[in-house]
């Protein structure tokens, strides 16, 4: 945080918030200490004040869990994910990210700390403020620390699908932590994300059919619709009028959600029945998915 403390005669120009240690060097300990013990200002935590004695900001809030942890101390995962227009994956929580060497003591409420052996200058973003994480590491650190390996996948689907970043940019930034959790997942999902997901889908419905012993459908069947467009099928049992469709994008853009529904109703419309499986499903899942396929061949 730069500080731009200047005084005026009695008029001061200061940070809403700044350390003890900075607001002594800019105005003196004495005048530090009536300020609080006066209520014009607010003691947020160890080390930690703020300038006024009214309710705090969201960004205030931030900016305090920033100080409190001390140096090289940085937002991140959702927290800064949200801040750089991640919608849908809202968080109270504030993520911090700190060097592993330090410990963090002074409490902090709302805030989460996670110590990290790998945090230089590539990965916090050189302008904004309060620091934080540029966009690939916060995806990565907020599918890491996500509570399941459905919430992790959904956050990387959705920083790509809402075009903060890219698949390749996130595998490039992956390379960077070997040892970060969920690693295996995290690559496979962005490969499925870049767009993998069709050919991977041809591979893992032959070797889900094997295992499970289902009937071997046709794959990428070439059907038109009613209204003369061409369609693929992923897997199809032309037998059971059963398809399976594969989505390896998932599809949380409201035209995209609808044109596969779209497709999916077409498909109904003409005798077909549809059943649609994440990508990730046929590694993670195969035994529910083979069961709802035998289900539905009867």
């Amino acid at each position: 945080m730069t500080l731009t403390g200047q005084r005026d005669g009695s008029r001061e120009t200061l940070p809403a918030v700044l350390t003890t240690a900075a607001a002594i060097r800019l105005l003196g300990e004495p005048a530090v200490r009536w300020r609080v013990r006066s209520g014009r200002w607010q003691q947020a935590c160890r080390g930690v004040l703020v300038t006024h004695s009214g309710p705090l900001s969201d960004d205030e809030a931030r900016w305090i869990a920033v100080l409190a942890a001390g140096p090289q101390a940085t937002l991140g995962g959702l927290t800064t994910a949200c801040l750089d227009g991640l919608i849908g994956l809202e968080t109270q929580a504030i993520h911090l990210v700190v060097p592993a060497c330090r410990r963090v003591r002074t409490q902090l409420p709302g805030a989460v700390v996670h110590r990290s052996r790998v945090l230089g200058v590539d990965d916090v973003h050189p302008l904004r403020q309060p620091p934080r994480t540029r966009i690939a590491r916060s995806l990565l650190d907020a599918a890491a620390w996500s509570r399941s390996d459905d919430a992790a996948r959904a956050v990387l689907a959705a920083g790509v699908q809402q075009r903060l970043t890219r698949a390749d940019h996130l595998l490039t930034a992956l390379g960077r932590f070997p040892t970060i959790r969920r690693h295996a997942l995290m690559t496979s999902t962005l490969a499925d994300i870049a767009g993998g997901a069709e050919a991977l889908s041809e591979l893992d419905f032959a070797r889900l059919a094997r295992r499970y012993r289902l009937p071997q459908p046709d794959r990428q069947v070439l059907r038109v619709d009613g209204s003369g467009r061409r369609r693929w099928l992923d897997a199809f049992w032309d037998w059971a009028r059963l398809v399976a469709e594969v989505d390896g994008l998932w599809h949380m853009e409201a035209a995209a959600w609808w044109a596969d529904m779209r497709r999916d109703n077409d498909l109904t419309i003409s005798g077909l029945r549809v059943l649609r499986f994440p990508a990730f499903a046929l590694r993670d899942s195969p035994a529910v998915v083979a069961a709802q396929i035998r289900t539905a061949l009867g």
